[in-house]
Order: C-alpha cells, then sequence, then structure tokens
C-alpha cells in the first residue's frame, strides 16, 4: 500500500494541506519538505495562533492559489 501522507520533517507528524500550503507561502514556495505549524512557529519565533490566523486569512481572501 502506498502512503499518500506528507510528515514534518521535524517530528514527522503528519500534515494537513494547509500547514503545507503556509510552509510555502512563507518558507519555500517551491518546498517539497514541510514542517507542522507547531515546528514552523517554532522556526519563525511565532505562536501557532498567528499562523493559523494567516491560513484563516489566505483561506477566506480566496487570493491564494496555495489554500483553495
Amino acid at each position: 500500500m502506498t502512503d499518500f501522507h506528507t510528515y514534518c520533517k521535524k517530528c514527522n507528524a503528519v500534515l494537513t494541506s494547509d500547514e503545507k500550503a503556509i510552509y510555502m507561502k512563507m518558507v519555500d514556495r517551491s518546498a517539497s519538505e514541510f514542517l507542522c505549524l507547531d515546528c514552523l512557529s517554532e522556526a519563525l519565533h511565532c505562536e501557532r495562533s498567528a499562523l493559523e490566523e494567516r491560513i484563516r486569512y489566505y483561506r477566506e481572501s480566496g487570493n491564494c492559489v496555495l489554500f483553495r
């Protein structure tokens, strides 16, 4: 059976499409490895809630193709 999940490159948590999208938006648009929200917030020195708010903003705005 093939595994279609993508995992956090630091803690191996299964990633959501939003976690991959926010990583691509904020770190590297051409990334093939990603961080989960907890690890990304640690790397960016911000609160997880700030990243969740950014995700909400991009989803609701409809302007970013990564969040469609």
